[in-house]
């Protein structure tokens, strides 16, 4: 009896399957965000009533991006020297003992410095989470996946903070409950027979080539930080000076969050369609309006103004990824992983400064100065957008890369495999830690050709370790 063997190709898993594949790991990714939602509405909060100052608690949010900003640049070390189980088991547990010293010790200065243990934690975890999720994908699956990534995160996140009014919030049960959540997370990961996902990405951070490939996308991305940053420190702020109730204000919150959800990706494929920099100033004359609006220059009613917080909520998170994509558009697959990983800490870069002068006006002028400070970080990035876009015509529709919320979206790992593969940033986590990084940043169009970087631009500080301690390399042949 002779056998027969079919050569028709393996079929690919079904959406079902191939979200059931990575089960574990979203599993670990909501357990972590959510009590990263629960302590990023608590802890305002919390400080309120204990009598901190606006300007505290706006550095308790500038402290949680500076981390996040560390974590961002540290991090893929830290996986090279650890290994992925090791390091995501070290994160959980150091940002599990954060979230508990909150509640062990009632003090500004050391809660700023819990946040930014926590804000440093997150960067690695997450760095861990998506390079695994990466790892399980195929290159028809990866959109799926990354897709419910990130629907995941926006969803926990939301339901961390509706847990906030179930307990009383001095008492030590949500600290405790977000500590445990946490802890949760590790579970999944430590379990997992798989192997350790590869590559690792180190990347030098270099701004002004960055800025020099698309300054409207760049300005986008810093400005949204500022604004965005300000708010996630300060909204829950905001809801208490008004004398809501810790019910509204979590409902407030969830609801600016949700919006941001929902507005995403029709924002994200509008801008596929037209100019994205024309997408990018309705979004900053959206967040304006409705901010205003926040503020008090008109009374609102209860309803009115939670309608109001959904349409603000959708006018201000998806800034980021429109932006981003602007940048894409400029770049080659062979610069997007340099890309991510720069905008990424431009906009924590912006996060950490956004707090700091929006706590100042609230402390002087109330808490409707939240978002005039909004609106003015809006103001002059839709100021500089009119400029460029005299100064640059848009990108040919063709020539434009398509809206992917994989790689759009403010994530750690890039979602693209193709850039993956032709980045000579990325390493083999097995191998040892190269000490040159290839300078590249390449450019799509022969007008937007940016002269190489020179030296001294090579030795600022990037995620690809110290400044200065690399030495360049002039491009590749292909850029």
């Amino acid at each position: 009896m002779t056998e027969t063997t079919s050569s028709a190709p393996a079929k690919e898993p079904g959406t079902a399957a191939t979200l059931f594949s990575v089960a574990a790991l979203l599993a670990s990714v909501a357990f972590l965000l959510m009590g990263h939602g629960l302590q990023q509405t608590v802890l305002p909060i919390r400080g309120g009533i204990e009598g901190f100052s606006s300007v505290e608690v706006g550095l308790l949010g500038s402290c949680y991006f500076a981390g996040y900003v560390a974590g961002c640049v540290a991090g893929p070390r830290i996986i090279i020297r650890a290994g992925h189980i090791r390091t995501f088991a070290a994160l959980v547990a150091v940002a599990s003992s954060a979230s508990l010293a909150h509640a062990i010790v009632v003090d500004p200065i050391p809660w700023m410095i819990c946040r930014a243990v926590t804000g440093f934690c997150l960067a690695g975890l997450y760095l861990v989470i998506e390079s695994w999720l990466n790892e399980r994908a195929t290159n028809r699956t990866r959109g799926t996946i990354m897709s419910a990534y990130i629907t995941v995160n926006l969803t926990v996140i939301t339901i961390g903070q509706m847990i906030v009014p179930l307990f009383n919030p001095q008492s030590f049960v949500q600290l405790s409950i977000a500590s445990i959540l946490v802890s949760l997370a590790a579970v999944p990961v430590a379990l997992t027979r798989a192997e350790q996902p590869a590559p690792v990405t180190l990347v030098r951070f270099r701004p002004r080539a960055l800025f020099r490939l698309s300054p409207a996308g760049v300005a986008g991305t810093f400005m949204v930080g500022v604004a965005n940053g300000s708010f996630w420190a300060l909204g829950p702020v905001y809801g208490q000076q008004l004398g809501l109730s810790v019910a509204e204000i979590a409902g407030f919150m969830s609801l600016a969050v949700i919006g941001g959800a929902v507005a995403q990706y029709p924002l994200g494929l509008l801008s596929d369609r037209m100019d994205r920099r024309f997408v990018m100033m309705g979004i900053s004359v959206a967040t304006i309006l409705f901010g205003t609006l926040l503020s008090g220059v008109i009374p609102l009613d209860g309803t009115a103004s939670l309608v109001v917080a959904f349409l603000f909520g959708a006018a201000l998170m998806p800034g980021y990824t429109v932006a981003a994509a602007h940048v894409y558009d400029r770049g080659t697959p062979e610069s997007f992983v340099e890309i991510s990983a720069g905008l990424l800490l431009l906009n924590g870069v912006g996060s950490v400064i956004g707090p700091l002068p929006a706590s100042a006006a609230m402390e002087a002028l109330g808490p409707g100065a939240l978002f005039g400070a909004v609106a003015i970080a809006h103001v002059l990035l839709l100021a500089y957008l009119v400029l460029r876009r005299q100064q640059r015509e848009a990108v040919a529709v063709e020539d434009r890369t398509v809206y992917n919320a994989a790689n759009a979206a403010p994530v750690m790992t890039i979602g693209d495999p193709g850039a993956v593969e032709e980045s000579p940033l990325v390493v083999d986590p097995t191998e040892p830690v190269p000490q040159e990084i290839p300078e590249t940043l390449p450019v799509d169009g022969p007008d937007e050709v940016s002269p190489p970087a020179k030296a001294e631009e090579a030795g600022e500080t990037g995620a690809a370790g110290e400044a200065g301690t690399d030495t360049p390399k002039p491009p590749s042949a292909s850029s």
